[in-house]
């Protein structure tokens, strides 16, 4: 019978494109992966990867059998975590990384009533992009993230949404573009955009890169003052903007196509090796729906 081996040497073969790229990715042989993936072909009695080309392609059979073995794996996976925490005790230190771009007072006033329950836990408050979050999570630190919602989050982490933020498109009072506005999104592409982006340079999956010329920073009060100083225009959350606002200082974009600004979703997460201890519960659960 196949086994957890053989099917993460096909799925990993699938996610990176080669036999070696899988073997680096799992820091294994070429030859073992190989040999996973010979092996689990023989039980399937199928042949799951056609390897005339210089890559390998899955078959039929190979695009049949993989979303089955995804999800066997992400179960492995939770199972491993539940058992190693089985015998885990509540953490005493426990660290909350926030993005930037999320209003900081509603978490702080829920985190008030985990102090009343948990005294003797002390706590961690750290700001960072969404992105830079989920690769501190990987380390399974007894980590909450909250972060802006992202199209792809790894497997091995629980989460939830709690909420939404408003974003609206920002400029300088005295930005050329204040003076003329903007007809639609085409206009944008003259002008430079600031953009928000992982210390890893990777730009998140709702801060779209629409202008040729981009400045980026790693949090948005950066890009705040970035773009009071007319360096460019910007997407910020509004609670992020509303005191320049209401100084003069900036403004919201003037353009026809008036609302282009958006509801950014807003998830908890959680590593699943500390998500059933009851810390983490009672965390999520004065945390759903602050926003």
């Amino acid at each position: 019978m196949f086994s957890v081996e053989q099917l993460q040497a096909f799925v990993t073969t699938v996610e990176t494109g080669s036999f070696s790229a899988a073997a680096r990715h799992l820091n294994k042989a070429q030859s073992v992966v190989s040999q996973h993936i010979i092996n689990l072909e023989i039980d399937c009695n199928a042949v799951l990867f056609e390897r005339s080309g210089r890559y390998p392609q899955l078959t039929d059979a190979g695009k049949r059998l993989l979303p089955q073995a995804v999800a066997l794996l992400s179960q492995h996976q939770r199972l491993t975590n539940s058992a190693l925490a089985l015998n885990d005790e509540t953490p005493r230190e426990i660290t909350i990384a926030l993005d930037e771009g999320i209003p900081l007072k509603v978490i702080t006033n829920a985190v008030a009533k985990l102090k009343n329950k948990y005294p003797n836990v002390s706590l961690e408050f750290l700001s960072a992009s969404s992105l830079d979050i989920i690769d501190m999570l990987e380390d399974e630190k007894p980590l909450t993230g909250i972060i802006f919602s992202e199209l792809s989050i790894p497997s091995y982490l629980d989460y939830e949404c709690i909420g939404s933020v408003k974003f609206d498109l920002y400029i300088a009072k005295s930005h050329p573009l204040a003076g003329q506005g903007c007809k639609n999104i085409d206009g944008l592409r003259l002008h430079r955009q600031l953009l928000i982006r992982s210390r890893n340079t990777q730009t998140s999956s709702f801060q779209l890169k629409i202008s040729p010329d981009v400045w980026y920073a790693d949090n948005y009060f950066v890009l705040l003052e970035l773009s009071i100083q007319g360096y460019g225009w910007c997407l910020l959350p509004n609670h992020v903007a509303v005191e320049e606002v209401q100084k003069g200082t900036l403004i919201k974009l003037p353009i026809e196509f008036e609302e282009m600004g958006w509801l950014a979703n807003v998830d908890m997460l959680q590593h699943q090796r500390h998500s059933n201890l009851d810390v983490f519960k009672e965390l999520r659960n004065l945390l759903r729906h602050v926003l």
